[in-house]
């Protein structure tokens, strides 16, 4: 006799989907990690995101600026050999010597097929130089650029030219090298110094840490650009290297004072009194387990130094004391429109680009920081 109490046993079909969501309530559910979480977070940042592919578009206008704008072939074949011309803007020694000796004199388009009828070249996309005009006939059917306040914006000249009548788009392009150069190289040298110097009076504490410290107030308190001046003067011919050491030298203590900080809070940790117990060195300790976990906030002020290194090269450029001639620079093109305001086009457009690259570097800082800080996760 069935109780009628007691429910039925399940049909074999819903046994099985029963099992099966037993099993699967019952696998361990795998957890993001921390830079995984943050990348997740820092995606829904729409005006992070859009700044992050804004500096990915000035990196690829930086590395490619010989294809985009110039008068030297990207790749040609001259007298049976293959060379590459256009690396010369980025270091003039790059430049084959064949084409001093044969006497090119900068203007290649009539040269090659003058002294090699066999020779082709692949040209950039806009024949103009970021260092000389441009003369008539040069390009066929391209005309002269036109100098002083006739330079305006037009279908040869994009952005309009300067005073000498050197196009401004071709500098613009080729200053994008040198503003992001700058940028990087500058920030890695403080990054170097900060984190090492941070990591090495967090860690060991005592009379390091006294040290360290006292070092940072002192550096702190040196104004960066009187520093670069006067940097600039005793140099007998100084160059965009001597200003990114001089930026990096001076731009490291506020990474290190937040390296210093996240140390003394870890250093305490279970993760890093296992590793000393287990034997582990003190680099070793402070590198490879401590300084991955502590990078997080480091970050932040390494990106906004980065854009306030962009801005120390423009404003020193702007004055003349920043990169020297004939290197293209956005603040030399600004400085060249300083004594002829109706050259509208030399201060709309090299200070658009400075505005543009400092307001994307300070919108990543702001998204990097809402994306690692877990007291903004509200916001």
């Amino acid at each position: 006799m069935i109780d009628p109490a007691v429910p039925p046993p399940p049909a074999p079909a819903e046994s099985t989907a029963v099992e099966r969501a037993a099993a699967e309530t019952s696998r361990p559910v795998v957890s993001r990690g921390f830079w995984a979480e943050a990348w997740r977070r820092y995606r829904r940042n729409k005006l992070g995101m859009a700044a992050l592919a804004l500096v990915g578009l000035l990196t690829l206008i930086a590395v490619c600026a010989p294809a985009i704008a110039g008068t030297k072939p990207i790749v040609c074949r001259y007298k049976g050999e293959i060379y590459f011309p256009c690396l010369g803007y980025f270091v003039r020694s790059w430049e084959n010597p064949i084409f001093t000796k044969d006497r090119f004199r900068g203007v290649y388009h009539d040269n090659l097929k003058t002294k090699d009828p066999e020779s082709w070249a692949v040209w950039p996309l806009v024949y103009q130089d970021p260092y000389r005009r441009v003369r008539a006939d040069e390009w066929p059917g391209q005309p002269e650029n036109l100098t002083g306040d006739q330079g305006v914006p037009s279908r040869v000249n994009w952005f309009g030219t300067d005073q000498r009548g050197v196009d401004v788009f071709a500098q613009m392009v080729h200053g994008t090298t040198i503003a992001l150069l700058v940028g990087f190289v500058s920030m890695g040298i403080a990054a170097a110094i900060g984190i090492t110097s941070g990591a090495t009076a967090g860690y060991r504490g005592g009379t390091s840490d006294v040290v360290l410290s006292r070092v940072t107030e002192v550096v702190q308190c040196i104004p960066t650009l009187i520093l670069i001046l006067a940097a600039m003067a005793l140099l007998e011919k100084p160059n965009i290297w001597h200003m990114m050491v001089i930026i990096g030298l001076t731009s490291w203590t506020s990474i290190a004072r937040l390296t210093r900080a996240e140390f003394l809070k870890l250093k305490q940790s279970d993760f890093v009194v296992a590793a000393e117990a287990l034997g582990a060195s003190r680099m070793r300790i402070m590198f490879r387990h401590i300084l991955p976990n502590a990078l997080a906030p480091v970050l932040v002020p390494i990106t906004f130094g980065i854009a306030s290194a962009i801005l120390i090269e423009t404003s020193l450029s702007f004055l003349g004391f920043g990169s020297p001639p004939p290197n293209p620079s956005w603040g030399a093109v600004l400085d060249s429109g300083r004594n002829n305001l109706a050259m509208w086009w030399l201060i709309v457009f090299p200070g658009g680009a400075i505005f543009v690259a400092v307001l994307a570097y300070n919108l990543i800082g702001e998204g990097l920081q809402e994306a690692t800080d877990p007291r903004l996760r509200g916001r």
